[in-house]
């Protein structure tokens, strides 16, 4: 099972590890046709690429994570002989029928070209739950933030791969983590400074301070991936959990990189 990064930024951006990652915003490619988020990321698949996906898992409805889900329906539309399946919670799909494909700011592909035959299907998919398909297991793991959220665990019999989504202090979600066969690595968000610290309690995400305060004591052997900076602070970001967890194998998320399991 490969993991390809195709975003992973906590902005759009143009300006190198100081302003995060430029690759755009959060969306990962599973093998060929799992997609975990939808955010600017997308924007470097090809049209073929676009027509294999038949899954997207969404962790919560905040811009960055689905800005180019209903660009990517419209696409390939005419490529697919399926619906593309979207996994949600089912608060986020309620926000997703109510506030986008609404026929005011897209059309409702739940029932065009025709509800026996739509461009899109909703799936609700609850923290705890787990979708198998072809020998790959995602479950949906716990996550806290301004808006209903859940983080994503995808696995095969050699190896997994947790994902954060945005979140703030959550023990529930390392909790979790710890306890998942195979484990190999944690992708988790970091969008601010120690010094914003106010603002990531009040935009519910991490900062270097609350990730090493849920860590402790935590017993973890993967690497640690930190996606999400915000720019222009990466670089700052990153020196400050270095600081805060020196027995912790971290790195910054980069797009294009390609994780095998």
């Amino acid at each position: 099972m490969n993991v390809r990064v195709l975003g992973c930024s906590g902005a759009i951006s143009s300006g190198g590890e100081d302003a995060g990652d430029p690759g755009g915003t959060t969306a990962l490619l599973v093998d060929h046709d799992i997609m975990i988020d939808a955010g600017t990321g997308v924007a470097v698949l090809s049209d073929d690429e676009l027509a294999r996906i038949d899954h997207v898992f969404l962790t919560h409805s905040h811009l960055d994570h689905l800005a180019f889900l209903p660009l990517m329906i419209d696409a390939v539309g005419d490529a697919r002989d399926a619906p593309l399946t979207v996994h949600a919670s089912r608060a986020t799909l309620d926000i997703l029928q109510a506030h986008i494909f609404n026929n005011l700011i897209w059309p409702d592909f739940t029932r065009i070209p025709s509800p026996d035959a739509p461009g899109v299907r909703f799936e609700a998919f609850e923290t705890g739950e787990r979708f198998m398909l072809d020998g790959r297991t995602v479950t949906a793991l716990p996550a806290r933030h301004t808006v209903p959220s859940m983080g994503f665990a995808v696995s095969s019999a050699q190896g997994c791969l947790a994902f954060s989504g945005d979140t703030t202090t959550n023990p529930a979600f390392w909790a979790a983590v710890c306890v998942l066969p195979g484990l190999r690595h944690v992708i988790v968000e970091t969008a601010f400074p120690d010094a914003q610290i106010a603002l990531a309690h009040a935009a519910h995400h991490y900062c270097p301070t609350l990730i090493a305060d849920d860590l402790r004591g935590v017993q973890m052997n993967a690497e640690l991936l930190i996606s999400h900076l915000k720019p222009p602070h990466g670089a700052q970001i990153l020196k400050e959990l270095r600081a805060a967890l020196p027995h912790v194998s971290l790195r910054a998320l980069r797009a294009g990189e390609v994780l095998t399991l």
